[in-house]
């Protein structure tokens, strides 16, 4: 691997200078706004439905669409952001999902809700990627386990705070409140950006833009969404089996294109760096795990006696609020100790979590939950730094932002996995508590695949050791 360029100065005591501290508030805040923005409409696909006359079916895909044109996006983002450099593309991306979200809040039709959703999908994913790479070399080796703490805890936050604060919004302004919220927060980013982001060198050459991988990357992400939507019934079909088959051919085609391209949307040559495949098999079993809990205990309670969208949010805290303590330590841990060991810990305490809440939830036993909830929070915080880090690091500077792209399709195809699998188990299954129990072995398995997954971190990047 290329020694990184990034300077080494510095000891974990050392302080941070005022532009790294403003870099890092920038990437962590508008990372939020994407998974945020994600889990926030959940709540607010009943009265979606209601006004525009529409089924689950169809509502679910502006969640589902959303996730796919993010997964879809960001390694696109990721290269253009390092041959155009990062602050002009983290800028526009931010400006366009403000606008995408006050159109949103404006429109008359569900299909131009479903247009402008997925315009804020597009929009955001050219901040996710570039922020990283902008915290990856405005930060030294050093303290960055420890920034990506930060920046972990954001991504965490805003998926975890979606359906509280969307059962909020929605109650206060109807639907049209979750879209309205981003626009004083995309303002006070972009004025933020605009004066601290670090000026962009641009990198002589010609980049040619992979169009057709990007088509290809979106088709096979649409086309595992569908299939994993038409639910059990439909597994022995001779549609689903042909569908699947070419599914499979389709990947074939695009991995062998891309590992022709010389600046590939997907650059499956990363996967060969064992980190990267680690962090990146990780991340997006432990993000399968984390989602469909979130999307199935407001499921379970808010059908109870008594309980309101307000009171089930709530339930949800523990996990926001431990993630975001033991984020940063997380990072400190990764920092002195390497990046596997802390990555190990938490995704254990993860597995240990979310199987006390599958074990207590489908039964209602709320005293077990909210404890469940929040050891799968401290979990969850304590990893994604060492992973973030792990994934970036494995890979020369000048392509950290192709990386970082690729790391968060993984992340969110697992995202796409369990919301797509989620409503078959809930559906399909004879009895409500057999469908959460179903979906809970689910979220256990994923989240002890991640812990095996990430046993094949290195302790320190290559770049510590001196290689």
């Amino acid at each position: 691997m290329a020694r990184s360029s990034t300077s080494l100065s510095g000891s974990p005591s050392s302080a941070a200078a005022p532009s790294e501290r403003a870099i890092l508030t920038i990437v962590a805040l508008s990372s939020m706004l994407v998974p945020l923005n994600s889990t926030m409409v959940a709540v607010a696909l009943p009265e979606l439905m209601g006004e525009f006359d529409v089924d689950l079916g169809a509502a679910g895909w502006l969640v589902t669409g959303y996730l796919i044109a993010m997964a879809s996006v960001q390694p696109i983002a990721g290269s253009l952001g390092d041959h155009y450099g990062r602050r002009r593309l983290v800028l526009w991306g931010l400006a366009g999902f403000g606008l995408a979200s006050l159109g949103a809040a404006f429109a008359s039709s569900f299909l131009a809700v479903v247009t402008l959703r997925l315009a804020q999908a597009l929009t955001g994913a050219l901040v996710m990627p570039n922020g990283i790479a902008l915290v990856r070399e405005a930060i030294p080796t050093i303290r960055r386990g420890r920034a990506f703490g930060v920046v972990g805890v954001g991504l965490g936050v805003g998926a975890a705070a979606g359906p509280p604060l969307g059962g909020v919004l929605a109650g206060l302004a109807d639907w049209r409140g979750i879209f309205i919220v981003n626009a004083p927060l995309v303002a006070g980013l972009l004025v933020l950006g605009w004066w601290s982001l670090p000026r962009d060198s641009r990198v002589e050459g010609d980049v040619s833009f992979d169009l057709a991988g990007s088509v290809l990357l979106f088709t096979i992400l649409t086309g595992i969404a569908w299939l994993l939507s038409q639910g059990v019934h439909a597994l022995a079909g001779p549609v689903f089996g042909a569908a699947a088959a070419v599914l499979v051919a389709l990947l074939l085609v695009f991995l062998r294109f891309e590992l022709k391209r010389p600046f590939p949307v997907f650059d499956p040559r990363f996967f060969a760096q064992r980190a990267f495949s680690a962090a990146s098999s990780a991340v997006g079993l432990s993000n399968l795990a984390m989602y469909c809990t979130l999307l199935a205990i407001p499921q379970i309670f808010s059908g109870r006696e008594g309980w309101n969208s307000a009171q089930t949010g709530l339930l949800l805290a523990p996990l926001t609020v431990t993630m975001v303590l033991v984020g940063t330590p997380g990072g400190q841990l990764a920092d002195r100790f390497g990046r596997r060991w802390p990555v190990v810990t938490g995704l254990s305490l993860m597995t240990l979590g979310v199987a006390i809440v599958g074990v207590t939830a489908p039964g209602g036993e709320l005293p077990w939950v909210a404890p469940g909830l929040g050891l799968a929070g401290a979990g969850l915080g304590m990893s994604q730094s060492g992973l973030q880090s792990a994934a970036v690091e494995s890979v020369e500077p000048g392509r950290s932002g192709a990386a970082a792209g690729v790391y968060s399709t993984s992340r969110y195809v697992g995202s796409i996995v369990g919301s797509s699998v989620l409503p078959i188990l809930l559906g399909a299954l004879p009895g409500a508590a057999s469908g959460y129990q179903q979906a809970f072995l689910m979220v256990g398995g994923a989240a002890l695949l991640s812990v095996l997954a990430s046993l094949a971190l290195r302790d320190w990047p290559d770049v510590m050791r001196g290689a």
